[in-house]
């Protein structure tokens, strides 16, 4: 099975479907579309992996950087039945490769996900800190 990697944006609804798909929909604003709009639309660096065969979305890396010093990959989403494959962690490589070596990437992980973070060796942080959301 072939998946394509690519700079791209997608719609609300492909982007609810996914996170449903991928079980982030329990902490995403789901039912929210113009909320889920206004994530897509304020986010400067959207990369997707699609089945290569139907075009078929199966992850996404949804990201805000100012492509010189910091990069936040805010979402990061596979749909469950493409999990194990190596998805997610190309969709890290490739939002990097993308920002280039001078821009950090951070991340708060969802606390099932803390697994496949250090799995793929990502540095973990002791000096992060955090307001969280309120709504």
């Amino acid at each position: 099975m072939e998946f394509r990697y690519k700079r791209e944006t997608v719609t609300a609804a492909q982007f609810a479907d996914l996170l449903h798909k991928s079980g982030l929909a329990q902490r995403r604003p789901v039912s929210d579309f113009p909320r889920l709009q206004r994530m897509l639309d304020n986010a400067n660096l959207i990369v997707t992996a699609r089945l290569a065969e139907t075009g078929q979305l199966v992850g996404i890396a949804r990201s805000i950087t100012d492509w010189s010093y910091a990069t936040y990959l805010s979402d990061l989403a596979v749909d469950a039945a493409f999990k194990g494959r190596g998805i997610g962690r190309r969709l890290i490589e490739e939002t990097r490769t993308l920002v280039g070596e001078e821009a950090m990437l951070l991340l708060i992980s969802a606390p099932d996900a803390v697994g496949f973070y250090q799995k793929i060796g990502m540095p973990v942080s002791d000096r992060a800190f955090l307001y969280p959301q309120t709504r």
